[in-house]
């Protein structure tokens, strides 16, 4: 039988009593390891967080905090080798694709470990300056962020076993907030092994961070007024978090990130050719294919003037068709897999769903595999739809299909361009090509409303740009609407959700004693 992994709760290692749930190679179909969480005192495991971790944590500053996100940064390092080979093992990534993930989370941890020892030893944040309460400046109003004395609970998902958890225990830990991470239960391996080698390493207090694979039962049970949770998934299951009495009696801080219909637009300035017209196709093709399109920063719309409808559909699917898929240990693979065949279902199933109002633009959902067996392996090629009419055709502006698929659509102008963007009804991102700076301008402040971050790239940055999907811990990670909502990132702004914001009332010699930065 394969091995069970165990979580960590309570400041020790535990194993669930259940048969647990294997999990599997989505190429080769080889069981892996196994992940059960039945059995485990939740309210005994969270408590320990809160009183244990959270009051190690809370007894250092900012900048000692720092030094142990430091640490956890040379742990990582030294293990990341062993980190790629879980992540072809059981999420089928090819090596640049788990980069994304897995160097993606030490760079964010190394960001915020720089930024947290800038805060120095202060154990609470200034939040804006002192106002006076009456004529004379002797009484004083002094706002202030202190570290929530709950436990932060991450519910996450499937797609970033690794940077889903560091990017968001970052700024945790730097404020003071101990962690418990339930991953998304199929890739769980890879987030359970970066636990281990954490805790094995002692960097952390004991309790500062858990980890738990399996059944997400229970676990909003355990939440208490002062806790925070972080979920990333589906905004069905938003809505039902939301609809909890841990959020709606004990007033539990939710961040939420779900679903999110991303759009690319091209500018009318950017002609066939041309190289904003060149940059949209490359990065279409490159979101389509990164992780196999299971982002959810991922570009689903692409929006181009109706002149140029033809030539942008001949481009990208050019492209695309060099795209070789298949077995990622085999070098001249581009494409892995999805996660699992449960996965490869849903992308087919929603596949149909929007061709009932798109056309085929580009297939390579039939095309041959290299090394994997498609009886077995869980992979599927991009696939281009296109529509004629993107006000009539309003499925694609509603249903994201979580793979490597997007559709193409024709805009009449820019006013034009931005409501079908909005019809995403809140997104995480969208990014507009061109070179008419002062256009651009306009494009991006009148997206801003329903998106997250608005991602501008023309000619002139094409080598610095950060690309349309790549989360940067110094810009926020969220959106409104169907996005849910959420906000992650940022910078220092992160901390916000793991702080309580209070006033204090007192004579400026008082508030001089606070000690605050």
């Amino acid at each position: 039988m394969t091995e069970l992994l165990s979580n960590y709760v309570s400041g020790r290692w535990q194993a669930g009593t259940g048969a647990g749930t294997v999990l599997l190679d989505p190429v080769l179909g080889d069981e892996l390891v196994r992940v059960d969480a039945t059995g485990l005192d939740l309210p005994a495991a969270f408590g320990f967080a809160r009183q244990t971790g959270g009051a190690a944590l809370r007894a250092l500053g900012y900048r000692e905090r720092a030094a142990l996100l430091g640490e956890i940064v040379k742990v990582l390092q030294a293990n990341r080798d062993a980190y790629y080979e879980i992540a072809t093992a059981n999420s089928g990534t090819v090596k640049n694709d788990s980069a994304v993930d897995i160097d993606g989370a030490i760079f964010t941890l190394g960001q915020y470990a720089k930024w947290g020892a800038a805060l120095g030893d202060a154990r609470a944040l200034r939040d804006g300056d002192a106002a006076r309460l009456g004529k004379e400046p002797v009484f004083m109003s002094q706002h202030l962020q202190v570290p929530t004395p709950g436990v932060a609970l991450f519910i996450n998902a499937f797609n970033f076993p690794s940077w889903g958890l560091w990017e968001k225990a970052a700024p945790a830990l730097l404020s003071g907030v101990p962690v418990i991470v339930k991953p998304g239960t199929s890739t769980a391996w890879l987030t359970q092994r970066m636990v281990r080698d954490v805790v094995e390493a002692g960097v952390l207090p004991a309790g500062a961070l858990s980890v738990i694979c399996g059944s997400s039962q229970g676990l909003l049970d355990a939440l208490e007024g002062f806790d925070v949770l972080s979920f990333t998934g589906s905004a069905e299951t938003g809505a039902q978090i939301r609809s909890h009495d841990a959020v709606t009696r004990r007033s539990v801080r939710v961040n939420i990130e779900a679903d999110s219909l991303n759009s690319a637009i091209l500018m009318p300035d950017a002609a066939p050719g041309s190289d904003a017209f060149n940059l949209l196709v490359r990065e279409v093709v490159r979101e389509m294919t990164v992780k196999s399109g299971q982002k959810c920063t991922a570009i689903r719309r692409v929006m181009v003037p109706e002149a140029m409808f033809d030539a942008a559909a001949e481009a990208i699917g050019a492209k695309l068709a060099g795209i070789t898929v298949g077995n990622p240990r085999n070098e001249s693979v581009r494409m892995g897999s999805l996660v699992s065949r449960a996965q490869l279902n849903s992308v087919r199933e929603g596949l149909n769903e929007l061709k009932a109002q798109a056309e085929v633009l580009h297939d390579g959902s039939q095309q041959a595999l290299v090394d994997a067996d498609p009886a077995v392996a869980a992979c599927i090629g991009p696939v281009l739809l296109g529509v004629r009419d993107a006000d009539v055709a309003l499925r694609v502006h509603d249903l994201e299909v979580f793979g490597p698929v997007a559709t193409l659509m024709p805009y009449r102008d820019v006013d034009h361009a931005v409501a079908l963007a909005h019809r995403g009804q809140g997104s995480l991102v969208s990014s507009l090509y061109g070179a008419d700076d002062a256009a651009l301008g306009r494009a991006a402040v009148a997206l801003a409303a329903s998106h997250g971050r608005v991602h501008v790239v023309t000619p002139g940055v094409a080598k610095e740009q950060t690309g349309h999907g790549n989360v940067m811990p110094m810009s926020l990670h969220g959106g409104p609407g169907r996005a849910g909502g959420g906000a992650e990132l940022g910078g220092l702004r992160a901390l916000d959700f793991y702080h309580r914001r209070s006033a204090v009332q007192a004579s400026p010699a008082v508030l001089a004693a606070l000690g605050i930065q």
